[in-house]
């Protein structure tokens, strides 16, 4: 199942984005984690061209510090990028935001004019809990779901920075298809445009290759089961969701899986590795050059058909 999410108020945001960075001096692009590459919005990188980019490895608490420290270093390959893993628990971390910002701008006399940032994320990644720290005061509206923010807003923070906050937004077609479950799984994508079951089995079967120590000692299955269902079964029947005559509710049962995935009562899960994602995304742009391989061939059929019928 395809997973895709684009209201009307994201493309707004995408617009007004692209007519204010010119006056920006520094990106902060906050990412979830668990999902580096998922979270990260390719449209961002054709917005920001050479301004320094800072990405933000928020919610870092609730992901893999190995992975993480993967992640930091496949961004930092890349031009005018540094990396910053932080967690909402850990205030000074996120204060240290702030020089790391000052640091990227060429030099200039801050008290003649303040440094000029721009906040950018998918929804739900924690931008709006993010700028209350930085502020110390509540300056944007939180909220554990996706797309609270809704327009821009400018603030003042400490040093001599004004941060212009934006809405959360995602792009118009999620490829490749995993980042639309991986999403979902996160809580990137409204509950209502994903169908449980169905994100449910794509996290059993992950889980069950990559952390099936986690699966044992959350919900106590020693011998874990070879494939997804058979997994949120076991899940099920732990939970209550198992009818004495063996029927299954599949959408509590996952529910039960990602609410508690996303809450970190499975411990610190990251969903992807840079190497798995650039094997993703090639095999995403084979299967795109391919469909437009066969529509050119579909094409050109029907030009000569209609051609030859005109005879």
């Amino acid at each position: 199942m395809a997973i895709n999410w684009f209201p009307g108020h994201m493309h707004k945001a995408r617009k007004d984005i692209a007519e204010v960075m010119p006056q920006v001096d520094v990106i902060i692009e906050m990412l979830d984690a668990r999902i580096p590459f998922s979270s990260e919005n390719p449209l961002v990188n054709g917005l920001r061209g050479d301004t320094p980019c800072i990405k933000v490895l928020n919610k870092a608490d609730l992901a893999d510090p190995e992975m993480t420290k993967q992640w930091q270093a496949f961004f930092e390959q890349q031009q005018g990028v540094r990396a910053l893993p932080i967690s909402q628990q850990n205030p000074q971390h996120i204060k240290a935001l702030l020089d790391l910002a000052l640091a990227l701008i060429p030099e200039r006399d801050f008290n003649i004019r303040p440094a000029r940032a721009m906040i950018m994320g998918i929804p739900n990644v924690g931008k709006s809990t993010l700028i209350n720290t930085l502020a110390g005061r509540v300056m944007a509206k939180t909220g554990n779901e996706a797309g609270v923010t809704k327009s821009q807003q400018k603030i003042k923070l400490p040093n001599n920075i004004f941060l212009t906050d934006t809405p959360g937004f995602l792009w118009p077609k999620l490829t490749p298809p995993e980042c639309g479950y991986r999403l979902a799984i996160t809580g990137a994508i409204k509950d209502t445009a994903f169908d449980f079951a169905d994100i449910g089995l794509f996290a059993g079967e992950f889980l069950l290759k990559h952390y099936p120590q986690c699966l044992t000692a959350r919900y106590g299955i020693q011998d874990l089961p070879d494939n997804d269902e058979d997994l949120l079964i076991e899940i099920g029947k732990r939970r209550g969701c198992v009818s004495k005559g063996g029927g299954v509710d599949w959408h509590k049962i996952s529910t039960i899986l990602i609410t508690e995935l996303r809450d970190g009562k499975l411990g610190g899960l990251t969903l992807e590795d840079p190497k798995t994602v650039l094997e993703e995304v090639a095999r995403a742009e084979a299967d795109e050059a391919e469909k437009s391989r066969l529509k050119a061939e579909r094409d050109a059929e029907r030009k000569a058909r209609t051609k030859k019928n005109r005879k």
